[in-house]
């Protein structure tokens, strides 16, 4: 991974932007020395990938990026970066606890896990002491499980950019044995991040023992330095090498580089503000992905059968119909032949499972699912409620989930946190509303008055739009 730097406000200021960064793949070469192997093939047969099982990932730094920001209900996986060791197998303090503590809450409300990133770019230096010790490689894990039982993290991801092939990475590979033991005792997850290809310094063994590898494809030059090919030759290295698919996550950028300055990168929304286009890899001398390129790698990835995709990073990402987030996600929907993304300011019709209509009830009394045929109370109009979020609105009231404490009504005069949903589209074309309490709505099958208290969704928790 590799911090961000804003391209305009490099003049004066290059040798502190270059002391913050936590990745800059030229370092790679003294350790596993990148080379495209195109003979590589891909031997495996792909499985059948749905919404249910694609992982998206996405890192979010501890430098930018605001939590209120974040669509939770297009991420599966989020990775804060970067916790770093000592050389003793202990944890510098981390940078931005507040913010770490308040993703952690906020994704778990939403059913998003939480991952803490250890390392980064010169972040990991560390690790060439550390797993060079049995007694240093036990403090190590030791300390990761005293981190994430305090903090209530769903796993660790280890991100050493980078170690040496050989004894240095059997080594490693003894270190994740440890860990992802560790980590899986508690139900919890174990990866690490690795390069595109010519990863030597990554043995088989890394394979069965961990839950997945983060793919960083990107960093190939200084220019467009992402391409789909180079997503294709990732894929047939990894794959080449006996990867499992299911283990296989496909890293795509949400920055770009310039190409006048040695791994020089600015953000994509950047990169728009200042003209460059949603559609297009290439802005001035700046090149980056836009949407169609994120498009066509997610659908490389559904082709593929792999495991799903990783972000760098998510501070990055546009808002509205330019995000990137929000093309994967569509693109993934699409795949699992669901609807796409919510109808912002449409006027729709909710049908449950029993065949009736859901009635706002003109906010005098709970929601309930039993009207036969639809008029103005069994219409709600869809409206962004931010972070990828919606509300519903009713005779000029908003539906509230109630927290799940009580039926569901639909009487507020705006929207807070108890009336946004995400909107979650289900593989038969319906989609299901889950509530800030991380529950679903249920129609109840029009028995009784309706409710946000379901913890998975199935067909009273699924609902026909506009039939």
């Amino acid at each position: 991974m590799k911090a961000k730097f804003n391209l305009y406000l490099f003049s004066g200021v290059l040798a502190t932007l270059f002391a913050l960064s936590s990745c800059h793949k030229e370092d790679k070469a003294d350790y596993a020395p990148k080379t495209v192997d195109l003979s590589a093939k891909n031997t495996q047969t792909p499985m059948p990938v749905t919404a249910a099982t694609f992982k998206v990932v996405g890192y979010l730094p501890s430098w930018e990026g605001d939590v209120s920001s974040i669509q939770f209900s297009k991420l599966t996986h989020i990775n804060y970066a970067f916790l770093t060791p000592t050389t003793s197998g202990g944890l510098n303090p981390l940078d931005n606890l507040a913010k770490f503590t308040s993703l952690v809450s906020a994704a778990h409300t939403n059913n998003v896990k939480v991952m803490i990133s250890v390392g980064g770019g010169g972040g990991g230096d560390a690790f060439h002491t550390i797993v060079a010790s049995s007694s240093l490689r036990t403090a190590f894990v030791n300390n990761m499980v005293g981190f994430v039982n305090q903090y209530n993290v769903d796993g660790v991801d280890v991100d050493w950019e980078f170690p040496s092939a050989g004894t240095e990475a059997n080594n490693f590979l003894l270190m994740m044995q440890q860990l992802a033991t560790a980590m899986h005792n508690s139900g919890r997850l174990c990866t690490i991040a690795v390069i595109s290809t010519g990863a030597t310094y990554i043995t088989s063994g890394m394979f069965t023992t961990l839950d997945w590898l983060n793919i960083m494809d990107y960093d190939d030059n200084n220019f467009q330095h992402s391409t789909y090919q180079s997503a294709v030759d990732c894929l047939n290295y990894w794959s080449g090498r006996g990867l499992p698919l299911e283990k296989t996550i496909l890293g795509v950028p949400f920055y770009g580089r310039d190409n006048r300055y040695d791994y020089l990168t600015v953000n994509y929304n950047v990169i728009l503000s200042e003209g460059g286009s949603p559609n297009s890899d290439t802005f001035q001398t700046i090149g980056y992905n836009g949407i169609p390129t994120i498009t066509s790698k997610t659908n490389l990835s559904f082709d593929r059968g792999i495991g799903g995709m990783m972000i760098w990073e998510l501070a990055g990402d546009a808002t509205g119909a330019n995000s990137l987030l929000s093309a994967i996600h569509t693109a993934i929907v699409a795949h699992s032949g669901g609807s796409t993304n919510p109808p912002i300011g449409q006027t729709i019709t909710l049908k449950g499972f029993n065949n009736e209509y859901v009635s706002g009830e003109n906010g005098t009394q709970a929601m309930n699912c039993n009207r036969p045929t639809a008029s103005a109370w069994e219409t709600f109009t869809v409206v962004d409620a931010g972070a990828g979020k919606i509300a519903l609105r009713s005779m000029g009231k908003y539906v509230s989930s109630e927290n799940g404490t009580q039926a569901i009504t639909c009487n507020r005069t705006t929207f807070s946190d108890w009336e946004k949903f995400d909107w979650v589209p289900t593989t038969d074309g319906k989609i299901t509303l889950r509530g800030n309490n991380g529950k679903f709505i249920s129609s109840e099958n029009g028995t009784q008055a309706m409710t946000c208290n379901r913890t998975t969704a199935s067909g009273w928790e699924a609902f026909g739009i506009n039939q």
